[in-house]
């Protein structure tokens, strides 16, 4: 189906069908991570794979990925091109170490703050935790 054939999405659509709020959605775009095309009025109207680029953003940062890092990975597809299975196949393993480390990071964070739980002491001399 051609562009001028595919159903368009208002940026209210879109905020709904993504759970991204308009705002972002905006900011997603000035970014260069999604595209609109405008309308006769300058509106904006959204393909789906816009809907599936969102996606792939949203599901990116809530591992950790900074925009920047998702914005470097997202510059192999052409603009306007929805994230494939091979690609996000090719990104999360691209990404699996960082990922591993950041839970390895928690982790070790999880265990201090427990430790300094059980002491109570919060020093700003001796805890590991706050310094």
């Amino acid at each position: 189906m051609t562009a001028d054939l595919m159903p368009m999405l208002t940026t209210g659509e879109l905020a709904s069908r993504s759970g991204a709020p308009a705002s972002t959605l905006r900011f997603y775009e000035r970014q260069g991570l999604i595209s609109s095309h405008r309308t006769a009025g300058n509106q904006r109207r959204y393909d789906d794979n816009a809907l599936r680029r969102v996606a792939f953003v949203r599901a990116s940062q809530r591992v950790g990925m900074t925009l920047a890092q998702i914005s470097e990975v997202l510059a192999f597809l052409p603009e306007g091109v929805a994230p494939t299975r091979a690609f996000w196949q090719r990104a999360s393993q691209c990404w699996g170490r960082a990922v591993d480390e950041r839970i390895a990071r928690l982790e070790r964070e999880r265990e201090q703050f427990t430790a300094c739980a059980g002491c109570g002491c919060l020093s700003f001399d001796t805890c590991t935790l706050v310094t």
